[in-house]
Formats: structure tokens, C-alpha cells, sequence
């Protein structure tokens, strides 16, 4: 028995995991080029001819998303055959791909609706940037975990992943909706997005960690709602309403953790009026390791 035999890595699974890791770079190459296409500029000049950091941040959010997703479809367990471990990979990493970018396009359009993302990052906006990366990274973790949730491959399992991925994009868009209320009503009635526009990186962090906080806590469903192949109302209707739950829970928690950690600190007028990247930084980290810990005790 070799080293390898022992710890049960066989020849077959051998295969199978460079299979797997093959189709990931690929794909992974693939989104660094879909960045460019996709707004119709070349990628390379934007990184390393113009320096433009905002582009750089916006792709490497995208490539950090379909990462994640990929963790989500390779199982480390042997398939059936070579072809098969191939198709599904492949499928599950295009889908993955394809939902990412469809998410992307939702957030722009639904969510941050008072400006162009694309020209804002072309023109170097990094705010701007740090929200799409934060968003593309979100909805790949809610990907991951509806990925890990679902079985096979089949249409309903697709239709399944689809289907939470609509609810989780509606919770994004009701938490930016909750979080511009907040900061219209602290700032006269102000736009957060047009703040965001205007290059306030601050305000970017605080609200990317609220949304990587809430597909954190989307993760705990996948432990509590059983999944159903044709139950496709009562999946849809599990996703909603514990996702609900979980951003009420959340955002309570973050708030009371906020109030203890940084205890003596207005937060409104260091992030919102002195634009402190320091205290966002820190409120990005809480909000973070609030929904990991509340992920982790739901486990």
C-alpha cells in the first residue's frame, strides 16, 4: 500500500480531482476575460495600462465569486465515471457563472438603479467597485450553499439553486432598501447610493459587510429546509421566509455587537460624514463575524 492508498487517495479519485481542478481554471480564466467583454473594454489594458484599481477590485470580486461557487460543486467523492465527474462540473461551474453575472446585473439594475456601475468603475470609482465585488462575493456564497443543498443533477435540481438564488437576490435588495432608509434618515435625506457614486469608500466597506454578513446567515437554511425535487413552492417558500428571519436576527445582532464593540464611537459621523475607513473597516469585520458565528451555532 502506497502513501497515498492509505489516506484513500486512489488512482480513479486522483483523476477525478485533476478533472475537477482543470474545469476550475478554465472557468476562473473565463471570468477574468467575461469581465472585459462584458462592458466591452480589454481587461489587460484596464489592469495594467490605465491602473485602474476600481476595475481590478470589480474583477477580483467576480473571481473570488465563481471560486466559492466551485468549492461548492467539487465533492471530493469518486463519480460514477470520468465523463460524468466532467459534465458535472462543467455545469455547475457554468451555472454558477451564468448566475453570478445574472446576479451582477440585478444588483446593478434593481438594487444600485440611481447610477451606471460600469461607467463609475471605468472611471476608476473604487466605492463603487467594493460594493460589486462585495455583491458578486455574497451571491456566490448563497450559490455555494443552495449547491450544497441540492442533489444531482437533474432539472429540478437547477430549477431548485434557481429558485433560492431569486430569494436570495430579493434580500439583497431589501437590505440596501433598509440600509438607504437609515442613512437618509441620519443624513436629511440623502442618497447613499449617490454618496456611493461620489467615492465614499467608507460607506462602501460598512455596506459590503452587511451583505456578505447576510449570505452568511442565507447559509443556515440549507440545515433547517429539507430539500424537495418537485416541491418547487415549498422550497421557494422555505428559502423566503427563513431568509427573512435570518436578516431580522442578524441585523439585531449586529447592531447590539456594534454598540459594545465600538462603544463611544458616533458611527454616523466618522463613516458617513468623515468617511473613517478605519471604524468601516471594523464595522465590515463585526457584521462579518456576527453572521459567521450565528452560521456556526445554527450548523
Amino acid at each position: 500500500m502506497t502513501f497515498f492508498q492509505e489516506y484513500g487517495l486512489t488512482q480513479s479519485l486522483a483523476i477525478i480531482l485533476a478533472i475537477d481542478l482543470s474545469i476550475a481554471i478554465v472557468l476562473l480564466a473565463l471570468m477574468r476575460y467575461l469581465q472585459g467583454w462584458s462592458i466591452k473594454v480589454n481587461s489587460s489594458a484596464e489592469l495594467a495600462e490605465r491602473d485602474n484599481f476600481a476595475f481590478g477590485i470589480s474583477t477580483a470580486g467576480a473571481i473570488a465569486a465563481l471560486g466559492i461557487v466551485l468549492t461548492g460543486a467539487i465533492t471530493g467523492e469518486a463519480a460514477p465515471s470520468y465523463l460524468t465527474e466532467a459534465i458535472g462540473m462543467s455545469a455547475y461551474g457554468l451555472f454558477g457563472l451564468v448566475l453570478i453575472k445574472l446576479g451582477r446585473f440585478l444588483h446593478d439594475k434593481i438594487a444600485l438603479n440611481e447610477f451606471a456601475k460600469n461607467t463609475e468603475i471605468l472611471k476608476g470609482n473604487v466605492s463603487v467597485a467594493v460594493v460589486d465585488a462585495a455583491a458578486a462575493i455574497a451571491t456566490a456564497i448563497i450559490i455555494r450553499a443552495v449547491l450544497m443543498w441540492a442533489e444531482d443533477i437533474t432539472v429540478n435540481t437547477f430549477i431548485a439553486i434557481f429558485s433560492a438564488f431569486l430569494i436570495s437576490q430579493l434580500m439583497l435588495v431589501l437590505l440596501t432598501r433598509l440600509r438607504e432608509k437609515r442613512y437618509a434618515k441620519r443624513n436629511q435625506e440623502a442618497s447613499m447610493q449617490q454618496a456611493l457614486a461620489q467615492g465614499q469608500t467608507a460607506l462602501a466597506l460598512r455596506h459590503s459587510g452587511y451583505m456578505i454578513a447576510m449570505a452568511l446567515s442565507f447559509n443556515a437554511a440549507s440545515h433547517f429546509i429539507i430539500y424537495q425535487p418537485t416541491g418547487y413552492v415549498t422550497n421557494i417558500i422555505g428559502w423566503f421566509v427563513f431568509s427573512l428571519i435570518m436578516l431580522v436576527a442578524l441585523s439585531l445582532l449586529i447592531a447590539l455587537v456594534k454598540k459594545l464593540v465600538l462603544a463611544g464611537i458616533n458611527l454616523a459621523e466618522e463613516v458617513e460624514k468623515q468617511q473613517n475607513i478605519g471604524i468601516a473597516a471594523v464595522e465590515m469585520a463585526i457584521s462579518i463575524a456576527v453572521a459567521l458565528i450565528l452560521t456556526a451555532l445554527m450548523a
